[in-house]
């Protein structure tokens, strides 16, 4: 991002794991600038049927 001359950023994270933490703080080290931090996760709003129970 440096090399195209921007200096702001909005981060947009997805997912769980502590590679968020990590990568936002890469991007601090890299000298750029972050004006907010959105979390993407894609959350089911009900989702599909689960698998059926395993009976043993």
């Amino acid at each position: 991002a440096k090399v195209f001359g921007m200096r702001q950023i909005n981060v947009y994270v997805k997912g769980p794991g502590a590679g968020r933490e990590s990568a936002i703080r890469a991007l601090q080290a890299a000298g750029l600038e972050i004006n907010h931090i959105k979390d993407v996760t894609p959350v089911p709003h009900n989702g599909t049927k689960p698998r059926k129970r395993r009976r043993v």
